[in-house]
């Protein structure tokens, strides 16, 4: 098996770290990586913020809903959609920036993040180091903006906590492959049954974590999905100049 391949098909979430720091090299290279990534159109809407300090980091824990291991983890990236850098070309040339009102321009910006988070977590894992993706810096946005120092046009969209494994949490089950590859068409009738049968997989293995409250994959997903879990998402994008609208 090609050892690239068989670093990301063992992928897990790492949640505790061991109090050591990562090297500037390898630091960079992570950046190398993201900055590396396809992105639409040349326009490089994404930006990273690196964040090492210990106390910017509990308070970025706070905000994304009292996640310790963002504190515990010596290293925190936060993924920037970055429509900032397109104003000040706009500006160079005289031409009006428009896009960043638009849902394609939502649409693409976060395809463009996805593809940088994805290269640094494979980066990451090769070198033997856990990581966790945070979707909790949209938890409250206004107070990462704040924090950060993101100016106009720009959003988090995602984190990635970084660190030495302290320990080797177990791989979560994924659904059987038929119900995530469809050839040719999109086939909905053979779904009802694959996730009835994944729904009893989950179950042993959420007991095993401690987490049988949420009982299934069914029941865990609409925990979340049966409201808008992060509100001020729309809200705050709109006043950072994503309206959405076109």
């Amino acid at each position: 098996m090609n050892k690239t391949i068989e670093v990301m098909k063992n992928h897990r979430c790492i949640r505790s770290y061991l109090d050591k720091e990562i090297p500037d090299a390898i630091i960079d290279e992570l950046v190398a990586v993201a900055q590396a990534a396809p992105n639409s159109i040349n326009g490089q809407q994404i930006s990273l913020v690196i964040v090492r300090d210990k106390q910017t980091r509990k308070q970025i824990a706070e905000i994304a809903g009292g996640q310790a291991w963002i504190a515990q983890a010596p290293l925190f990236i936060l993924i920037v959609a970055d429509f900032y850098k397109a104003r000040l070309a706009a500006e160079k040339v005289g031409k009006p920036l428009v896009i960043p009102q638009s849902v394609e321009a939502t649409v693409a910006v976060s395809i463009d993040a996805g593809i940088c988070l994805q290269s640094m977590i494979a980066a990451a894992e090769s070198l033997d180091l856990g990581i966790v993706p945070i979707g909790g810096v949209r938890n409250n946005p206004a107070a990462m903006i704040k924090l950060l120092n993101l100016p106009e046009y720009t959003f988090p969209l995602n984190g990635l906590t970084v660190g030495y494994p302290a320990d080797r949490s177990g791989k979560k089950p994924r659904m059987p492959v038929a119900a995530f590859r469809h050839d040719e068409i999109y086939e909905t009738a053979k779904l009802p049954k694959l996730i009835d049968e994944y729904d009893v997989l989950m179950e042993p293995y959420l007991k095993s974590v401690g987490r049988e409250n949420e009982v299934n994959w069914s029941n865990q997903t609409m925990n979340f999905y049966s409201f808008v879990y992060y509100p001020t998402v729309y809200p705050i994008m709109k006043l950072q100049g994503f309206k959405n609208d076109k």
